[in-house]
């Protein structure tokens, strides 16, 4: 199925943020230029800095989490945002956003529940972008392990 059979499919970004205003707009305007589809989120975590102004001037849909921590933050976003596909980001700009329409596909096309891309923190420490690995869980496989979000 090509990008344009499954247009009518909901794709929300999530961006967990906390004080990121040095990078929020450029995060969300590169995935808003990649996903124009894609409805983007940035939840701020009590931000003493302007990243929920340059959020919301860079197009994305603002809103706040008074608790504390990402995990407060991770959990909220996927109790207040319905989705056919969900793809979180760093607000940091870690991952590359050219990236996330191959990471959106197997999902869209039924060829996959879920994905991730781990960062590779020795790339990120050189200066470099990582380019990350491909994982999917195919629909209906067993795993013998849990599910990780690796690098919130």
């Amino acid at each position: 199925m090509s990008s344009l059979e499954h247009r009518n499919n909901k794709i929300a970004v999530l961006i967990p943020c906390y004080n990121e205003e040095v990078t929020i707009h450029k995060v969300v305007s590169d995935f808003k230029r990649e996903l124009p589809e894609a409805d983007i989120y940035v939840y701020d975590n009590n931000s003493s800095d302007n990243t929920s102004k340059l959020a919301k001037d860079a197009g994305a849909i603002v809103r706040f989490e008074p608790r504390q921590g990402k995990g407060n933050v991770v959990r909220q976003m996927f109790r207040d945002i319905d989705a056919d596909c969900y793809l979180m980001v760093d607000g940091d700009d870690t991952y590359p956003a050219e990236s996330a329409r191959e990471l959106c596909e197997p999902i869209l096309n039924g060829e996959a529940d879920d994905g991730w891309r781990p960062t590779f923190e020795r790339n990120v420490r050189r200066g470099k972008q990582a380019r990350f690995p491909r994982f999917w869980k195919r629909p209906g496989s067993r795993h013998d392990q849990m599910d990780l979000w690796i690098q919130f």
